[in-house]
């Protein structure tokens, strides 16, 4: 019999999961107050009759809002003017409809809007070094994509693109959402390429969870059942034309939740310590960041383990989900990992993932995105990476 390690939990929202639990959006805006900030995206979600219907919903049980729309990466002056423009305008609840941007962009307002003060006093590597105490104001998190899982998470991720940019995070347990309503109805209106990439993220969230260094019995266990219903769904979601899409869109929003909550817990790893820097130099979105690193990462870390610390217990995780997702059972462990890395490279070739060069990065810019990338995520990669094995990883996906 094994002891069970200790571990903590941080704090998630309510959480309210299931096709068509949009309608119960503004009966809980309600219960926060009569003055709401809806923040939304550019379309995607407004083109909706969902959207309609919200609005209705609102009005009827006699909330009035105002109305943000973020039409790309939040970077931290969207977030102070967002600040700036609502500070006096008697909000008393954040709403925020829509993907990771929308969701990390609402996060970020709700937290301010009593203090009025600058996200730049806050921002991890980059702002003031202040210490955010609160209070926030109460948000609702309902994401429309599956992919970041920040319905569930604490920080808002926000950036700067170009060549002095970054991409950071502004975070506090205040942050949390109060509630997150996950309705899978809300992606259907994803295109494809869209659940490719958010898929890729959330995939990435869990397996790089599964193998951090902070990986708990609780975050194994939620880790394990959500790559199990990605596995089941995702490349049925994937298809516009599949007869059980429906199904599909419900098994990965459900593995982007418990993506996001396995993050919070247990932390990320080498793809996601890449994807910052990546994502603040070069106009590559995220999730398409995590789907073209995803298997070359896998395959370096891997690699690394065997030759310098060949009994990790990381090494049966990873054949573990080799298993799972091949559906190979008889395989000995390097064998089962082997085969996790053929097949997800194989899915970056399905999925038609571009590579990193497709965005303007060129060899000489390795050693930039290497020095760059050794925030909070790399911290729980399952082994600490040398400069050598970062750079072969960037450079076998340019």
């Amino acid at each position: 019999m094994r002891a069970i390690p200790t571990f903590s939990v941080a704090r998630l929202p309510d959480i309210r999961f299931g096709a068509g639990r949009l309608k119960e959006t503004a009966e809980v805006a309600a219960q926060y107050g009569s003055k709401a900030l809806l923040v939304t995206g550019g379309r995607s979600f407004v083109s909706t009759p969902h959207w309609q219907q919200l609005q209705d919903a609102l009005k009827a049980k006699g909330v009035a809002w105002e109305w943000l729309q973020v039409t790309q990466e939040p970077s931290p002056h969207l977030v102070d003017e967002a600040v700036a423009k609502y500070l006096k305008a008697g909000i008393q609840v954040v709403v925020g409809v829509g993907g990771g941007s929308v969701l990390d962009a609402a996060k970020a307002i709700a937290g301010l809007l009593i203090s009025g003060h600058s996200v730049m006093n806050y921002l991890e590597g980059v702002g003031h070094g202040m210490v955010y105490e609160g209070p926030a104001l109460p948000f609702i998190a309902v994401p429309t994509t599956a992919g970041t899982g920040s319905e569930a998470t604490k920080n808002a991720v926000l950036s700067l693109q170009g060549d002095t940019g970054f991409k950071k995070s502004f975070r506090h347990d205040a942050l949390v959402a109060r509630v997150a309503i996950v309705d899978p109805d809300l992606l259907a209106s994803c295109p494809q390429e869209l659940i490719a990439a958010n898929g890729m993220d959330a995939f990435t969230q869990l397996l790089e969870s599964y193998v951090s260094l902070n990986a708990s019995p609780f975050t194994d266990a939620l880790a394990w059942s959500g790559l199990e219903a990605f596995r089941d769904g995702f490349w049925t979601a994937w298809d516009p034309a599949h007869p059980h899409r429906s199904e599909g869109l419900s098994s990965i929003a459900y593995a982007s939740l418990l993506s996001g909550i396995t993050l919070a817990q247990a932390g990320l790893g080498s793809v996601h310590g890449l994807a910052a820097p990546l994502g603040a130099y070069f106009p590559i979105p995220h999730g398409v960041a995590c789907g073209t690193l995803v298997a070359e990462a896998t395959a370096v870390n891997i690699h690394a383990l065997r030759a310098r610390d060949p009994h990790a217990r990381t090494l049966r995780k990873y054949a573990q989900v080799g298993r799972l997702l091949s559906g190979v059972q008889g395989n000995d462990d390097n064998a089962a990992a082997d085969m996790l890395v053929r097949l997800l490279h194989s899915w970056a070739e399905r999925l038609k993932l571009p590579r990193l060069g497709a965005f303007g990065m060129s060899e000489e810019q390795v050693d930039k995105v290497v020095e760059n990338c050794r925030g909070g995520s790399m911290r729980t990669n399952p082994i600490l990476l040398n400069y050598e094995e970062l750079a072969q990883l960037l450079l076998a996906r340019l």
